[in-house]
């Protein structure tokens, strides 16, 4: 196969299945969307799904059905982007069909770097190791933290870059939750481990979260990261101001640390980190050196903390400069918008939305969001899938 197209999308997540759909309805023709999955997930369920509150299945669908009227689905994977003749090589081996692009948008997520953290993928595998941050696990992490009724439980904020990291904290106050109403909390030592400083580096939400740490009993370790797993031990060491060994532990939720896909440094894309991200202007979102590659979500430099929430305004300025880029008219510029939702319970949840610069950016006025609610628990859990699917993913939010 050989075919061009106008504009070719790398990722089939809500990045880039909105930004088509976005794209498709401010009237651009011949769209190319990239990706082998055959299902799409409403990756913000997944921690719900881990805690036995939600039933992940009802919360994807087949790509067919998601990918806006339209748009070309090239079930495949990006296995080589040649920047200068402006072409994508599909498949995992370089003689796979080539398509061509007068503008590429690359958002493929990240993948998990398994060996980052030494003997992680070993408790995985055993069974004792699991996080609903990485997909394929969350059915098992769902068994263990409804199973577990005792012992030593660590749970991980991952460090950035990281697909919505901070929502950890949602799993593990919805286990906490679901132990006390089970009357089993007091015989389980919850830990906590991440990176930042307090709790997730943000005020108000650090100290709005703390009567939650205390009334729970889970020992945090702040500004600090998981640096093994003793599968054999059945022990987590961490590296932090105060290095520690955590032993005897029943469960790690520990989310690998992740990366951008290969191909992203191969093509020249990236930034150089380790992470190998696609390097962008935080503010345009276009390519710091190409200016027909463009990047959002998880794999970009985009500046600020991955989040489904922060992909609506990323979604928006990618594609009125995408515009502006081709009619010569003003573009749009992203702020760093971003938020994350934490369910301190079963039935009460709060907002942290933020900038870059991590100062406080509420969407509404008069309410504050950061102190949890019933309603913004039941807006978060029912009435925002909704909107995922039936607006979002179709361009219209």
């Amino acid at each position: 196969m050989s075919a061009a197209f106008d504009t070719v999308i790398i990722g089939g997540g809500n990045a880039g299945i909105s930004l088509a759909a976005r794209l498709r309805r401010d009237g651009r023709q011949n769209i190319a969307l990239v990706d082998p999955s055959p299902v799409h997930r409403y990756r913000p369920m997944l921690n719900y799904a881990a805690t036995g509150l939600a039933p992940m299945r009802r919360y994807e669908r087949a790509m067919t059905d998601v990918v806006p009227a339209g748009v070309h689905l090239l079930p495949h994977l990006a296995g080589r982007v040649d920047a200068d003749a402006r072409t994508v090589t599909l498949g995992p081996r370089e003689e796979g069909p080539t398509i061509t692009y007068e503008d590429l948008v690359v958002c493929p997520g990240l993948t998990p770097r398994w060996d980052a953290i030494p003997g992680l993928d070993k408790a995985y595998v055993a069974g004792w190791a699991a996080s609903a941050h990485v997909p394929e696990y969350a059915g098992r992490a769902c068994a263990a933290l409804v199973r577990l009724r005792e012992g030593t439980v660590v749970f991980s904020v991952p460090p950035e870059p990281a697909s919505c990291g901070g929502t950890v904290l949602k799993a593990m106050f919805l286990a906490c939750d679901r132990w006390r109403r089970e009357k089993v909390l007091d015989r389980i030592d919850v830990h906590l481990v991440t990176p930042f400083r307090g709790l997730l580096g943000l005020e108000p939400c650090d100290s709005r979260v703390q009567p939650y740490l205390r009334e729970y009993g889970i020992t945090v370790h702040e500004g600090s990261e998981v640096a093994a797993v003793d599968h054999h031990a059945r022990t987590v060491t961490l590296d932090g101001p105060v290095p520690t060994t955590i032993e005897d532990v029943d469960l790690a939720y520990v989310t690998p640390l992740s990366r951008a896909p290969k191909f992203i440094a191969d093509a020249g894309l990236s930034d150089g980190g380790v992470a190998g991200l696609v390097e962008v202007d935080p503010r345009t979102l276009r390519h710091a050196r190409l200016d027909s590659v463009w990047g959002l979500g998880d794999a970009a430099t985009v500046d600020t903390r991955p989040s489904g929430g922060a992909l609506r305004p990323q979604v928006a300025v990618v594609a009125d400069n995408l515009r502006a880029a081709r009619d010569g008219g003003p573009g749009t510029r992203y702020d760093g918008y971003t938020i994350i939702p934490i369910a301190v319970s079963r039935d009460r949840l709060m907002l942290v939305e933020h900038d870059r610069d991590g100062r406080p950016a509420p969407s509404v006025r008069g309410i504050d969001l950061t102190v949890p609610r019933r309603s913004t628990y039941a807006f978060d859990r029912y009435l925002q899938p909704v909107v995922y699917f039936r607006k979002l993913l179709r361009g219209r939010v």
